[in-house]
């Protein structure tokens, strides 16, 4: 077959292997609500559930996407989806209590480091001009995260009490990973069969000390921030806003999950139309629409209730008032993630741009610190609202952190414009005072 129909197959099949590893990655975001009801654990356990299953799919990132460049995509894949197989099979048949809770999530949460593996494939097999296109079509497998959202409490609600396949798949909310640890099966069977042969489409290998050596630029470290905001939180409000809405709205968990699913979709669906404006257009000017748009959004959000206040003859008069319902609230969080979708897309363009060489370690870097913002933030969410009272003290930590990354990056560009052109800043003072009449 041609290498055109080659590139096809790996983008089709890693992308669906990808949307399924991250729907298991972040399961626990509607699996915890039930888990917590049965061990009866506080809401800082239920974080901590989450983020252990957030780590794991971290950590790996940078020597899995390093390893998918020197032996081969297809290879580690496949690995990959057995490997996280076993564990997903473990936790819906195993007698549990919290201790196993955590070290099989932790476990099941190496599902999550599949996205730099991905991102070095699928870059070996399309050229610089489809390649934010491409990046962009497989990182909207993010959509897996709304998996479970959907079927999860229909599934859940549905099942309590049965057995199928023999026992194979028990009821309840161990029916989800039951289910999971054989499609992750059944998938990487499909990929060691249709996609083409690593050997087909590999960079030369190099040294391992070469292959690290973009890390030591702070320019990747900068694309890691980015990725913090745009992915890390992304991550964080995919596996949260579940809770938040039973909590702060009262809802339902179908109707949470469904909301939160509002929110999943245009942040994992739009990355390949980030792609594609990326390639058109140029990643940096997206990002600077990412930001501010995320800016807008969350200053809302993290001030639902407020009022203007003037001041009168007859004393401070308060008008405007606003309060945000479900309603107003779920649009917000919508804008928010569609800023997502785009900027993640966005982030990517810019490694195989800047280091075309080293995709896997650079992506893999950058995916790794973005996901670590998956970790962190959850407790962190805990933390802040048991510090301050507030639910929405959530959205205040994510409107600091996008803050800095926007301010940072234009500092950036403007001292590059200056080094690009050191003469323009006297030449615009010059022009001015000659229409000043100086």
């Amino acid at each position: 077959m041609s290498q055109l129909n080659g590139s096809g197959r790996v983008l089709a099949l890693s992308t669906f292997a990808f949307t399924l590893m991250f729907a298991v990655w972040l399961m626990f975001g509607v699996l915890g609500i039930p888990i917590q009801k049965e061990f009866g654990i506080s809401d800082s356990q239920l974080a901590w559930l989450s983020s252990v299953a957030i780590l794991n799919g971290s950590i790996w990132r940078l020597l899995l996407g390093v390893l998918a460049d020197r032996i081969g995509g297809k290879k580690v894949t496949v690995s990959m989806l057995f490997i996280t197989s076993i564990p997903a099979y473990l936790l819906a048949h195993m007698d549990l209590t919290y201790t196993w809770l955590l070290v099989l999530s932790f476990f099941v949460g190496f599902a999550g480091n599949l996205f730099s593996v991905g991102i070095a494939w699928n870059s070996h097999w399309f050229d610089r001009s489809h390649q934010g296109f491409a990046l962009g079509v497989f990182g909207a497998g993010n959509v897996g995260a709304s998996a479970t959202k959907f079927i999860g409490p229909a599934v859940i609600a549905g099942t309590i009490g049965g057995s199928y396949l023999g026992g194979i798949i028990p009821g309840g909310w161990r029916f989800v990973p039951a289910l999971y640890s054989i499609l992750l099966a059944i998938t990487a069977i499909a990929i060691l069969v249709f996609t083409p042969a690593d050997s087909e489409n590999l960079q030369s290998s190099r040294p391992l000390r070469q292959m690290f050596a973009p890390l030591k630029y702070l320019q990747v470290w900068r694309f890691s921030f980015y990725y913090v905001i745009v992915f890390g939180a992304y991550v964080a409000l995919a596996s949260w806003m579940p809770k938040y809405y039973v909590s702060v709205y009262g809802l339902e968990l179908w109707n949470a999950a469904l909301l939160t699913a509002l929110f999943i979709f245009p942040a994992s669906l739009l990355r390949p139309l980030g792609g594609y404006i990326s390639d058109k257009m140029g990643a940096r000017r997206l990002m600077y629409g990412t930001f501010l748009s995320m800016l807008v959004a969350l200053l809302f959000l993290a001030a639902p209730f407020g009022y203007i206040v003037l001041n009168t003859p007859d004393g401070p008069k308060e008008v405007l008032p606003y309060s945000l319902g479900v309603v107003p609230f779920t649009i917000l969080l919508f804008i928010v993630g569609c800023s997502m979708g785009i900027g993640k897309a966005a982030v990517f363009k810019h490694i195989p741009e800047y280091f075309p060489n080293d995709v896997g370690a650079v992506g893999g870097l950058v995916g790794t610190l973005g996901a670590l913002g998956g970790f962190l933030l959850p407790p962190l969410f805990v933390y802040v609202r048991g510090w301050t009272g507030l639910p929405q003290s959530t959205f205040v930590v994510l409107f600091s952190l996008t803050l800095i990354a926007t301010v940072w990056m234009h500092v950036v560009i403007v001292k590059m414009l200056h080094k690009a052109s050191p003469t323009l800043k006297n030449q615009i003072d010059y022009d001015n005072s000659q229409l000043n009449g100086d």
